[in-house]
Formats: C-alpha cells, sequence, structure tokens
C-alpha cells in the first residue's frame, strides 16, 4: 500500500518536470522564431484579430458588470466606516490593479486558449501537424508562434478597454443608485490613480497572455485519442491556464512587496 503510494507520486513528480520541460522547450522554440515574425505577419495578424478583437465584446460585457459589482462591494465595505467620496479611488484601483487584469486573463483562457488546445488537437488527431512537417514547415513557427505573439500584444490592449469600461459600470451604479456625482467620484479617482497601478496592470496581462498561448499550443500540440481526445485537451488548457492565472497573480504581487 505505501509503496504503490510512494510509485504513484514518484510518477507523477516525474510527469510534470517532463511536462515542464516539454513547455519550456516549446517557448524557447517559440523565441527561436521571433525573427520570422515579418514573414509571417500575415498568420500572426490574423491570430491577433481572433484573440483581440473577437474576444472583446465578451471582455466588455464581464468588465461592465465587475465595475458595478464592485461599486455594491465598495460601499458595503465602506458603509459606517468611510465616506462614500472614497468610491471612485477605491474601485478604480482594485479594477485597475486586480479584477481587470485578471478576470480578462481567465475569460481569454476560457475563450482563446481552449480554442487554442481544440483547434491545435484536432490538427493533431488528423495528422494535419504531420502534414505539415512532411512539407518541412515547422509547426512551432507556423501555429505556435503567431498564436503567442498575438496573445502577449492583444491582452494588454483589451485590459486597457477592461478597465475603461469596468469603471464607468462602477461610476454607472454611484450615480444612479448611491447618489455619488460626477465631481465626487472622479475627483476620488484621480487623487488615488497611480500611474505605477496602470502599468501593472498592463504587465500581469503579459505574463496571463503568454502562459494562455503556450499552455493552449503545449495541449493542442500534444493531444491523443481521437475526438475524445481534442475535448480533454480543451478542459485540460482551460483548467490549467486558470490555476496558473492565479497563481502568477500572487506571486506578481508578492514581488511587489
Amino acid at each position: 500500500m505505501i509503496a504503490q503510494f510512494v510509485e504513484k507520486i514518484g510518477r507523477t513528480t516525474m510527469n510534470l518536470f517532463q511536462e515542464i520541460g516539454q513547455v519550456s522547450r516549446l517557448f524557447f522554440g517559440i523565441i527561436r522564431y521571433i525573427p520570422s515574425i515579418p514573414r509571417s505577419r500575415k498568420l500572426v495578424l490574423y491570430q491577433m484579430q481572433h484573440i483581440g478583437v473577437n474576444s472583446l465584446p465578451l471582455v466588455l460585457i464581464i468588465s461592465t458588470f465587475t465595475g458595478m459589482v464592485s461599486a455594491w462591494q465598495a460601499a458595503y465595505q465602506l458603509k459606517g466606516i468611510a465616506p462614500l467620496s472614497f468610491m471612485g479611488g477605491s474601485t478604480a484601483r482594485a479594477i485597475i490593479t486586480e479584477l481587470g487584469p485578471v478576470l480578462t486573463g481567465i475569460v481569454i483562457a476560457g475563450r482563446v486558449g481552449a480554442s487554442i488546445a481544440a483547434e491545435l488537437g484536432t490538427m493533431k488527431v488528423t495528422e494535419q501537424i504531420d502534414a505539415l512537417e512532411t512539407m518541412a514547415i515547422s509547426p512551432i513557427r507556423y501555429l505556435a508562434m503567431p498564436r503567442f505573439i498575438a496573445a502577449v500584444i492583444m491582452l494588454p490592449l483589451i485590459l486597457v478597454f477592461a478597465n475603461i469600461i469596468a469603471v464607468l459600470g462602477s461610476y454607472a451604479v454611484s450615480k444612479f443608485f448611491l447618489g455619488v456625482s460626477y465631481e465626487v467620484f472622479f475627483s476620488s479617482v484621480k487623487r488615488y490613480f497611480l500611474l505605477y497601478d496602470f502599468f501593472y496592470g498592463l504587465v500581469k496581462t503579459i505574463f496571463f497572455g503568454a502562459v494562455t498561448s503556450l499552455l493552449g499550443c503545449h495541449i493542442g500540440l500534444r493531444t491523443e485519442g481521437g475526438a475524445e481526445g481534442v475535448g480533454l485537451s480543451t478542459i485540460r488548457s482551460f483548467v490549467l491556464s486558470a490555476a496558473l492565472i492565479l497563481i502568477l497573480d500572487y506571486m506578481l504581487w508578492s514581488l511587489t512587496f
């Protein structure tokens, strides 16, 4: 019994380190092909549209309600402790530094990371990737690199729109339900807003985009087992991406203090 338990732990640990090595190999392979971006610009631009532009409506909807919920939560927290004149500053900083980057990252992990894993997984099980290698086309350059670069570029841009919409959603609740005027709300935002917070959120989304696209490509390129394998890869990509986004968020916060 104990021997089987120890053996299982050892096997799991070996598989973990093996997978870390495979992901690292894929990452350095992508870095190797970065100089070929001008030659692959159409692929990169297409992925930027798919990852960024097509994800924008969903991100904006979620950001709107995130800002509105943040306003109600801030009002509840400030009740009896501080006046509602602090509403703008408290919600804006929470959105810009934490809620905006993390929720945007998780939404992209669900929409884009899973999509990448499903698309590449389908190509893998139908031997389309083998066909690319037969034609001397690197799957890393043709499939992984454009998706990685597009995710790293587009997530910070999406975050800018998400932050704006979330703050406006917070203001709408503050104005129409809590009686906080435009001047009071945005003077508080201006008083407590730090440019560092804004850039810190952008940096976090760069890491989130890199992790989401890298895991999606890695899991998709190693899919096995037909349609069932594609489904499992899709779920695994989202679960791992979402978990790593939260872990990275904690680690990045730890490094700032």
